[in-house]
């Protein structure tokens, strides 16, 4: 059976942590802030304290960031949150326990009015 993209972020969002941008903005806890966009993407735009890693090659880089521990806390954004809450599922799936998205990815975040780090 096949199905959407759409469905399949869908399936991942019931599996994983979502995290609105305010409460994460007002979340003073240490975190792994990923931004899973393309580089142009982040370039663009993007919030205080991200690492770029865009979501195509994830999987094959997260073990090589320094804070990248299976109990750590990683915060993972996209453009509007699909791409993130399949790389949250992902990551789950690798074993990393302490795992969320952010709801409505960088939109969301500008939307609500939070800083962000332009050109």
């Amino acid at each position: 059976m096949s199905m959407t993209a759409a469905e399949l972020v869908a399936q991942a969002k019931l599996r994983i942590r979502e995290i609105s941008p305010a409460d994460f903005h007002g979340d003073k806890t240490a975190a792994l802030l990923i931004d899973v966009r393309e580089p142009a993407e982040f370039a663009a735009g993007h919030l205080q304290g991200a690492v770029n890693i865009p979501r195509g090659v994830l999987e094959f880089q997260i073990d090589a960031h320094p804070a990248a521990r299976r109990d750590a806390k990683i915060v993972l954004y996209c453009r509007t949150g699909g791409r993130a809450a399949l790389a949250a599922d992902s990551l789950q799936q690798l074993g990393f326990t302490d795992v969320h998205s952010i709801s409505g990815g960088f939109e969301g975040w500008t939307w609500a009015k939070l800083p962000t780090v332009l050109p």
